[in-house]
């Protein structure tokens, strides 16, 4: 599919699951301290699904503000995850399980340093600095885990997905 303004009733059919999916586990995995599937998901169906990932990707942030509420950590939500997917979406012909498990660790890696981001605009970077440096912990624990949970699950998942035909 190369135009986004010719969805089909599959293709919406697709994305909707999709965002279910990423919802599902998300909700599934909430009581584990940064440890998510969110990240493999995100990436996997931007591969799967490419430009329709445009539409997932909002889809899943605004049920997820539904869901706890539009606060600050939202605000980060409306770039981290598309950031991904982009990041996801520029070497999507690569097909190297490891290349992909890197950029997971690394945006597990980093994602405390992007949610620090509207902390500069609320208290300067003293506070957007405190912020992070605080998570690196929880950072270290989601870069790990999301390297790990990609370098399992990609091949079985995505070979589950291509023999469905998605």
């Amino acid at each position: 599919m190369t135009d986004i303004k010719k969805l089909t009733s599959r293709d919406i059919a697709f994305m909707g699951m999709a965002v279910a999916i990423i919802e599902a586990c998300k909700l599934v995995m909430q009581g584990l301290p940064n440890i998510e599937v969110t990240s493999f998901f995100v990436m996997l169906f931007t591969l799967v699904l490419g430009k329709r990932m445009l539409l997932v990707v909002p889809a899943f942030t605004l049920i997820e503000g539904c869901i706890y509420g539009f606060g600050i950590w939202w605000v980060m939500y409306l770039y981290a995850w598309p950031l991904l997917a982009f990041v996801t979406w520029l070497v999507r012909k690569k097909d190297s399980v490891f290349l992909y498990s890197i950029i997971s660790g690394m945006f597990g890696l980093f994602f405390g340093a992007l949610c620090s981001i509207p902390y500069f605009f609320i208290g300067g970077f003293a506070m957007m600095f405190n912020w992070w440096i605080a998570g690196i912990p929880f950072d270290l624990i989601h870069g790990a885990s999301n390297f790990v949970i990609m370098l399992l699950l990609y091949r079985p998942v995505r070979k589950v997905m291509d023999n469905i035909g998605i």
